[in-house]
């Protein structure tokens, strides 16, 4: 059993500003440094095998400042990055609630194949995140390793590894910096 870390990364402008981010690479702001500082403040002194990241700045940022409190490698891959929001990238949610409400109401009650217009499906999700934590299962069959990656990304994997109905993975979605500890199994 792999004891599993999932991380969210710290606050950017767009957060602040209330716009969907998607696969946009935005920086941390200063909110979200001191966010990660805090967690790698938490996490000094635990042991950690390695720390998964998204490539995207935000969780890598994240990731690093978490990596120097605790001494483990931070190995970026871009299967961890956030869903992809197509033409809702940079908009606020207000916006989208107007102008979309019937299609993310829809997307809302059937995340697996509903999607923003040209973005991406959870179903399209899960297929490139599972076979990841697969592979981090057998790689680290009993060691303790943490994700660092993005609110829909961790919501996507929290389903799966607690055997929740798809349907909730909105409400699965952490808070910035949120720390969950999860058990993973191969296969």
């Amino acid at each position: 059993m792999t004891h599993l870390l999932l991380i969210r990364h710290g606050e950017t402008d767009w957060n602040r500003e209330g716009r969907f981010m998607g696969r946009s690479d935005l920086p941390l702001n200063l909110e979200g440094l001191a966010q990660a500082e805090t967690a790698a403040g938490y996490l000094r002194g635990q042991k950690l095998d390695a720390i998964y990241t998204s490539d995207l700045q935000r969780a890598r940022q994240t990731a690093e400042i978490v990596g120097r409190a605790v001494g483990a490698p931070v190995l970026p891959d871009a299967r961890l990055r956030e869903i992809d929001q197509g033409e809702w990238e940079g908009e606020l949610f207000s916006r989208i609630r107007e102008t979309y409400a019937d299609l993310l109401a829809r997307r809302r009650l059937e995340p697996l194949d509903t999607h923003a217009p040209g973005g991406e499906s959870v179903r399209q999700m899960q297929a490139r995140i599972l076979p990841l934590l697969d592979e981090i299962a057998r790689r680290h069959p009993r060691g303790r390793v943490a994700i660092v990656s993005h609110g829909v990304t961790l919501a996507v994997m929290k389903v799966h590894l607690l055997g929740l109905a798809v349907e909730t993975v909105w409400d699965q979605v952490p808070d910035h910096l949120a720390i969950e500890e999860l058990l993973l199994e191969a296969g």
